[in-house]
């Protein structure tokens, strides 16, 4: 961990969390500006946490990568961690939950909870609840070679957002009881969220509104730990011109394509007028938008990007 410690003027902290599996792209880059301006304009930290448990898709010389990519653009941050860092603490909290009753093995495979035929709000499959009357083994969650779940109280679970968007929903209903532990051993992404949110202090979440959906589960984790709940905020997405999410999976330009045609400024400039904090897509910093930065002045529609190798233009979607 890197940390500078720069002294807060208010107790707001947020985080910029972003997955090491691959190079930031368009939207990355925007959810970074917008987290930024978020916890500076409230006088607060903010901390980059790189998410590399997936030992799948993470590899070390994306986090890097990453880190580079937001500083070119002209992004400081108060701490930097590797989340595979953390894991005493996902130990901890399992052996938390797995003490007072909470946690099961389960064998399903995804194939068969597909089969089921459920589907949840995330386009996935929702968990039956097949092995949940399944105890743990005499030794506990550590010698088990399935994935662990948690078990979820039914209920709806009421989530204020600062963007006015309703995220509240029964997860329990709607996705089943969340893997915290994978089967290949690696902490599952709603445990390692809510256990590194409190351990580092963060009071605000913000993030896009594809990530809305996990917002009530992760906030039933936070109960069953006894964690604070942050506040979140949810934010426009860029799409790609097929209508889906910009992401890297998608083939979007990714930072390299981006740093190589265009300066930190104009890409800066195109990332606030896709937001709504500028009329026009002119060069800018971070600290300039700062000075006159406003939720109220972000736009709450999508945007489509289009990249052609040198140049990024936005547009409403079809």
């Amino acid at each position: 961990m890197t940390d500078r410690r720069l002294p807060p003027t208010s107790g707001v902290t947020g985080r910029f969390a972003p997955s090491t599996t691959g190079r930031a792209h368009l939207g990355t880059l925007l959810a970074a500006l917008l987290c930024w301006l978020d916890a500076r304009s409230r006088g607060g930290r903010i901390l980059l946490r790189m998410e590399d448990l997936d030992p799948e898709r993470c590899r070390p010389e994306y986090a890097g990568q990453m880190q580079d990519d937001l500083l070119w653009l002209g992004l400081d941050f108060d701490a930097v961690v590797l989340q595979s860092d953390l894991r005493a603490a996902h130990e901890r909290a399992l052996d938390q939950l797995a003490a007072e009753g909470h946690l099961y093995p389960c064998s399903c495979s995804r194939a068969e909870v597909r089969a089921h035929g459920l589907p949840a709000p995330d386009g996935g499959w929702r968990y039956p609840g097949t092995c949940r009357a399944r105890p743990l083994p005499m030794r506990g969650w550590r010698v088990c070679e399935e994935a662990i779940r948690l078990r979820l109280p039914r209920g709806f679970v009421d989530v204020p957002d600062e963007s006015g968007l309703p995220i509240g929903h029964d997860p329990a209903a709607l996705f089943g009881d969340p893997v915290v532990r994978r089967r290949d051993g690696a902490m599952a992404y709603h445990l390692a969220a809510s256990v590194d949110d409190a351990s580092a202090g963060v009071t605000h979440v913000v993030r896009g509104r594809d990530l809305a959906t996990t917002t009530p589960t992760q906030v039933r984790v936070q109960e069953a730990l006894g964690l604070p709940r942050p506040v979140y905020r949810h934010h426009l997405l860029l799409l790609e011109e097929q209508g889906g999410k910009l992401a890297k999976l998608h083939g979007s330009a990714d930072a390299s394509q981006l740093r190589s045609a265009l300066s930190p400024p104009e890409l800066c400039g195109h990332l606030a007028h896709s937001a709504g904090l500028r009329a026009e897509p002119l060069p800018t910093v971070p600290g300039e938008l700062l000075v006159s930065f406003s939720w109220d002045r972000v736009r709450g529609d999508d945007r489509v990007a289009h990249w052609d190798g040198r140049t990024l233009s936005l547009s409403e979607p079809a």
